[in-house]
């Protein structure tokens, strides 16, 4: 039996697959975060980093990389950038002080404060193009996809595992 005439290799092809429109998306939306936030000079993930300290205080490094899912071995330098920036404080953990845990300082909840209305601007700027029932179906099924396809990333995230072995779920 013949098999099916390969589909022509063309441009458009890519443009309209879905793993390169998430890319665009991605690059889309780490630019308007950027921008937004230009003043504090905090990456995406570095914010994230913040907030998931700033909610579990005294998490070490492995457990904060599966709550934000993001490689641990590249969340070293982001928590080092962080502490450069005085953001944050490694302590040793009582039981084994070769755990560092992480706190932020006065400092890192101060800019945590400051930065909050200009990631919720880029957050609604990555949207803003939509119709509002378009961007709630979109978010619904961007929750979903990404629910669906957890286990197939490099980092899945696995906070309520880290958080329960932190003590500190729920």
């Amino acid at each position: 039996m013949p098999s099916k005439p390969a589909a022509p290799i063309t441009i458009d092809a890519v443009y309209a697959a879905p793993g390169y429109l998430f890319r665009r998306m991605q690059q889309i939306a780490v630019s308007i975060f950027m921008e937004e936030c230009r003043a504090f000079d905090l990456t995406p993930v570095q914010y994230a980093a913040l907030i998931a300290i700033h909610t579990h205080p005294g998490i070490d490094a492995t457990r904060l990389s599966a709550v934000i899912a993001f490689d641990r071995s590249t969340l070293g330098s982001v928590i080092e950038r962080l502490q450069a920036k005085e953001f944050v404080e490694r302590k040793p953990a009582p039981e084994d002080k070769r755990i560092k845990l992480l706190y932020l300082t006065k400092a890192g909840v101060a800019i945590l404060r400051e930065i909050i209305p200009a990631v919720e601007r880029a957050q609604a700027r990555m949207l803003e193009p939509l119709k509002p029932a378009d961007r709630k179906a979109l978010m619904g099924l961007l929750t979903q996809l990404v629910d669906l396809n957890n286990e197939a990333s490099r980092v899945p995230l696995r906070a309520e595992d880290a958080l329960e072995h932190l003590g500190k779920a729920g």
